[in-house]
């Protein structure tokens, strides 16, 4: 009989060695970055042209929102909402900022360039001439050096129709 349970034992081990490794895969697939990604991610930003660096002088952003949130696993979240105003004669398909969370010495702490309208691999629904949207932009890791004040925002890249 103890001969028996010998043999199964590596069986078992092996068997046990395998969940946990699947557990442990499952655990960074969930908590990796989304398509938005980080500042440093390989992904196609938008360009900022000399047509549309003026037509960029059109686009407003007002009624900045911050707050924090903490999910389950005890990853900290920031998040940015405000309200996106296209004040010019065109369609913006897309637009991208560049976000910066600056110290106490003024020095930029964290950078990220994001997209309020859609993802990196996916646009989102475009900005009609005159109309003004809500948008949110979610942080995961602002260090903890961070001034405690409003980031600055501006047009890094941008699509008109």
């Amino acid at each position: 009989m103890t001969e028996e349970k010998q043999r199964r034992f590596p069986v078992a081990l092996l068997a046990g060695m395998a969940v946990v490794g699947l557990l442990v895969l499952a655990l960074y697939w969930l908590t990796k970055p989304g398509p938005q990604g980080a500042a440093g991610s390989m992904q196609k930003h938008l360009t900022l042209g000399e047509a549309e660096n003026k037509y960029a002088e059109r686009i407003h952003i007002s009624d900045l929102r911050m707050s924090r949130a903490t999910n389950l696993l005890q990853h900290e979240f920031t998040y940015v909402n405000g309200v996106l105003a296209n004040d010019g004669t065109r369609v913006i398909r897309d637009i991208e900022f560049i976000t910066e969370f600056r110290d106490q010495f003024n020095q930029v702490v964290l950078r990220e360039i994001l997209r309020p309208l859609g993802t990196a691999t996916k646009a989102g629904d475009p900005l009609p001439a005159g109309q003004r949207r809500e948008f949110q932009l979610i942080f995961e890791h602002v260090p903890q050096d961070w001034n405690r004040q409003y980031p600055s925002i501006r047009v890094s890249g941008l699509v008109l129709e």
